[in-house]
């Protein structure tokens, strides 16, 4: 019922937006656009920004999350913006939206031509965030009800920044619910709102330093956004080319008859859902996700594979042993120092490992008992679980077993 709810709300207010643009257009249109050499500069930040997107691989699979920063400040800052040196800002809401808009889908036009663009969402999201702040910032200023008790100064400037916090509070909030169902959306949330700062005050910066210095200040604001963004692509490229390295190693011991195949993926993908159910969120979830797929590489060092790839039936001495070369061979790889702690410890008692390590052995056993039961559907579930609780003592935390379940529970009930 909850999820009917938010889905209806979700697709009202992206309902909204299409009514929002819509109406912004025609009505720029049939007036005509106010002080054009403005609308152009600010356009043009948005444009540029849309151009330096980054694709951030968030860890799951196909997973991506695009972020323009300078876009979204260059657009909120526009909305906000009431002056212009000496000159004041006459632009209303609807052109605010336009600009907006035309600046984003100029930006974005290469990206579409490489296959590259973000969902449609994200520019009806941009048109709600703009329109909803041109419409409460324009009383700040000049003639305004609120403008003739609020002069220029500290309170000025907290009325703008609160305005502009709220305004990406809730666009992170329907962009979560839009990626997030259940108990997921918290930490969905709790991701996105970590740029909604710099956001807010990088479009109110815009704002009163275009007031006070006209648009020069524009190129002055938006280079340090732009070295920001170029260095967060140079990172996601670095990423990019890690991520293969990884599904080499993953499929290895796959190659090699070592486990069966498809299951460093299946660990991946159901570790990457349990990590979510117990509050994990962004690289805590990308080290959860490559632990998962690398952590039989330590199977490579033996001479017979185990029977079906699992481990568990070994005794202590030797799981160990396969644990400790895992971790060494990822770490001769260059891989993240938690992934390779986490495959290091698969071996040791749950109390003395990490939460990454403890989902990656709980979901990887789980994953060995449905291959090797025979029984099917819902019965092989539930004997799996079963033998994962009884294990609590040593091998497996009551929590995470739990949280698998949940789990385990929703996917067979889609």
């Amino acid at each position: 019922m909850r999820r009917r709810t938010a889905a209806r709300l979700v697709a009202a207010a992206y309902g909204a937006a299409a009514l929002v643009s819509g109406g912004a257009l025609c009505v720029t249109l049939w007036q005509g656009v106010a002080q054009p050499g403005i609308a152009l500069a600010f356009g043009l930040v948005v444009a540029v920004g849309e151009l330096a997107r980054v694709r951030l691989p968030e860890g799951r699979v196909g997973g991506l999350r695009t972020t323009g920063l300078l876009s979204g400040a260059g657009a909120l800052g526009y909305a906000l913006c009431g002056q212009v040196g000496d000159t004041p800002a006459v632009h209303g809401p609807a052109q605010a939206v336009t600009v907006a808009l035309v600046g984003s889908l100029v930006g974005l036009t290469p990206h579409v031509a490489l296959g590259q663009a973000p969902p449609p969402q994200a520019p009806a999201r941009l048109a709600l965030g703009v329109g909803f702040a041109a419409v409460c910032g324009q009383p700040l200023y000049g003639d305004g009800w609120l403008g003739r008790g609020v002069e220029p100064g500290a309170l000025f400037t907290c009325c703008l920044l609160a305005l502009a916090l709220l305004v990406g509070c809730l666009d992170a909030l329907l962009a979560a619910a839009t990626d997030a169902h259940g108990r997921a959306l918290r930490a969905e949330l709790r991701a996105r709102l970590v740029t909604v700062p710099a956001l807010a005050a990088t479009a109110v910066l815009l704002a009163l330093a275009v007031a006070v210095a006209g648009l020069w200040a524009l190129l002055l604001c938006c280079a340090p956004l732009l070295v920001i963004q170029f260095a967060l692509r140079r990172r996601a490229s670095v990423r990019a080319t890690h991520r293969p390295t990884l599904d080499s190693l993953a499929r290895a011991p796959e190659v090699a008859g070592c486990t069966p195949y498809g299951h460093a993926r299946r660990v991946a993908e159901l570790s990457r859902a349990v990590g979510r159910e117990l509050g994990l969120t962004g690289g805590e979830l990308t080290a959860l996700e490559y632990a998962a797929l690398t952590h039989d590489v330590g199977q490579l060092s033996l001479a017979d594979p185990v029977p079906g790839g699992a481990t568990t039936a070994l005794e202590p001495g030797r799981q160990r042993r396969i644990a400790l070369l895992g971790g060494a061979v990822l770490r001769q790889a260059g891989v993240r120092w938690r992934v390779a702690s986490a495959v290091e410890a698969q071996a040791d008692p749950y109390r003395e490992q990490s939460v990454t390590a403890r989902v990656v052995r709980t979901v990887g056993a789980y994953d060995d008992l449905l291959a090797g039961s025979h029984s099917t559907g819902r019965a092989a579930r539930q004997e799996a679980l079963h033998a994962l609780r009884t294990a609590t003592a040593r091998d497996h935390e009551p929590r995470v077993v739990e949280a698998l379940s949940r789990v385990v529970a929703r996917a067979a009930d889609v």
